[in-house]
C-alpha cells in the first residue's frame, strides 16, 4: 500500500447512489456556509458581499499567538471601594406596604373565613326505648 495515494471514499446511499463526500465538500468550500458566524464551508471568515476579508490560515494563527491561560508572576490585589458611613445622621424608615385586612369587594361572594380546624367526631346511637311489636317479641325466646 503506498501511502501518498488516498483512496476515494464512496458512500451508498439508501436509493442505492454512490457519493463521494471529499469530491462535494471540495465543490462547495466557496459557498456561505448556513448559520450566523458569517463564514463560508471552507472556515474563511466573510466581510460584506460575501467577500472573503480572512483566509482560514489567518484565523488559525491568529488563534495559536494569541496567548491563552497566562498567569501573571504578582497577582493583582482588588480594592473594594468604601461606602461613606455617615456620622451623627438618623435614618428614617418608612413601611411602605402594611399588610391589612382585605376589604370585601361589592358584588363578589366573599368566602367564608376559617379559624380552626375541626375534626368531625363520630356521633353514637343511643339506645331507643322499645316499643309496640319490638318490646312484645324482646321477652320471647
Amino acid at each position: 500500500m503506498v501511502r501518498g495515494t488516498q483512496r476515494k471514499k464512496l458512500y451508498r446511499t439508501m436509493q442505492g447512489r454512490m457519493v463521494d463526500i471529499e469530491k462535494l465538500r471540495s465543490m462547495n468550500e466557496n459557498i456561505r456556509a448556513v448559520g450566523n458566524m458569517n463564514v463560508n464551508a471552507r472556515g474563511d471568515i466573510l466581510g460584506p458581499g460575501g467577500t472573503i476579508s480572512k483566509s482560514k490560515e489567518q484565523v488559525i494563527k491568529e488563534y495559536y499567538e494569541a496567548p491563552k491561560g497566562v498567569v501573571a508572576d504578582t497577582p493583582v490585589k482588588r480594592m473594594a471601594i468604601p461606602t461613606p458611613i455617615p456620622q451623627n445622621k438618623v435614618v428614617e424608615t418608612k413601611v411602605i406596604n402594611p399588610i391589612k385586612e382585605p376589604q370585601p369587594i361589592e358584588g363578589i361572594k366573599q368566602a367564608k373565613k376559617i379559624d380552626i380546624f375541626k375534626p368531625k367526631t363520630v356521633e353514637t346511637k343511643t339506645p331507643e326505648t322499645k316499643s309496640g311489636i319490638d318490646a312484645a317479641l324482646d321477652g320471647i325466646e
